[in-house]
């Protein structure tokens, strides 16, 4: 591009007027009041927490040897396919999508503390969890070659 042209080009592009609302002048700063309005209340009860892991129990994300489904990935796939049933809801609404299940993997293996981190309508989410909580033990993941405890996200998609 010719330097002559690039030069004003960048000049009129850069100009605040360009951006300003109502075209030539710079829009007016805008004011924030705080105390007016109508303060409002929403009673929303806490979900309960889990019970916090003790002294030497801490929750891992990523370790060196990851919590494993007996039997491996295809063996994960075949279980919630053989276990979930599309709810009659989601089908009448034709809802499709992906459900994600985050759930701690014990050091025994057991599945612990399964919560949705983004879900669906029709009953999706609650058929996810209700799969996921009846998953058999899977293999522990380790860290240091100890078994640990490992935050596990599963995504769990629907579709029709």
């Amino acid at each position: 591009m010719n330097l002559r042209i690039a030069l004003p080009l960048v000049t009129f592009l850069a100009t605040p007027a360009l951006f300003a609302q109502g075209g030539t002048t710079t829009p007016e700063p805008v004011r924030v009041e705080e105390g007016f309005g109508v303060e409002e209340t929403n009673n929303v009860e806490p979900e309960p927490e889990a019970a916090a892991p003790e002294a030497g129990q801490s929750v891992f994300t990523i370790v060196e040897e990851m919590p494993e489904f007996p039997g491996g990935q295809e063996a994960l796939i075949k279980y919630l396919s053989s276990r979930i049933e599309y709810p009659e809801e989601a089908m009448r609404e034709n809802i499709e999508g992906i459900v994600f299940i985050s759930f701690i993997v014990e050091q025994d293996g057991r599945i612990s503390n399964v919560r949705s981190l983004r879900g669906l309508g029709g009953g999706l989410t609650e058929e996810a969890i209700r799969v996921v909580k009846g998953m058999p033990n899977w293999l522990p993941g380790k860290q240091r070659g100890a078994p640990v405890r490992v935050q596990y996200n599963l995504p769990i998609r629907f579709k029709l």
